[in-house]
């Protein structure tokens, strides 16, 4: 087996049979580093009811090692905003993007990533916006080298900061899901694949 934390993980939706408070702890762990900065997070510290209903908004993907749950991301596309929340109608958007701290740095957060640009894609659109703290500095510096803009600023009742909110057009970017895929890897419909090697 490979010592490097960040090879021979599945990707994989959830299913009924998972673990929602073994998702929790692994959100809390993933932005504890957050929380000690003093940017709340509501993935630092929401409930286990709380992250059901984040999960039930869109497609939740399991990172796995082994048996081992090392990350995650929540898709969805469309995605419903609130009224003024500066993107466009027709975006999609990914949240609940967390790997665990011993993996940090193993490459599994583009791989995520990825996967979750590649699923907007495959469920009907071109454009993915997300939101984060405008001062998770090194975060959001990480978005905008994978070719997020800033388009404005929205402040949620969960958080402590001010978040910036950024997009990116997808419509040449992706290589889509078939392309991920290949030939050999179960899915659900066309457009709903159940498991990823990566």
């Amino acid at each position: 087996m490979s010592s490097r934390p960040g090879e021979s993980v599945v990707l994989r939706r959830f299913t009924e049979r998972d673990s929602i408070d073994e998702l929790t702890q692994l959100l809390h762990r993933a932005y504890s580093d957050h929380a000690v900065a003093g940017r709340v997070f509501f993935a630092s510290y929401q409930s286990v009811q709380d992250t059901a209903n984040r999960l039930g908004q869109g497609e939740c993907w399991m990172a796995e090692r082994e048996t081992e749950l090392v990350g995650t991301v929540t898709v969805a596309a469309r995605h419903a905003v609130p009224v003024g929340y500066p993107a466009p109608t027709e975006a999609g958007s990914f949240w609940q993007l967390a790997v665990d701290p011993a993996f940090q740095g193993s490459g599994l957060g583009n791989r995520l990533l990825t996967l979750a640009e590649e699923r907007i894609v495959a469920l009907g659109s071109t454009k993915a916006v997300i939101d984060t703290s405008a001062h998770a500095v090194d975060l959001v510096a990480w978005y905008r080298r994978r070719g997020y803009l800033p388009i404005g600023t929205w402040q949620w009742d969960v958080t402590n900061y001010e978040s910036v909110v950024l997009l990116k057009d997808l419509s040449a970017d992706t290589r889509g899901a078939i392309g991920l895929l290949g030939p050999d890897h179960t899915q659900e419909g066309p457009n709903s694949p159940r498991q990823i090697w990566l």
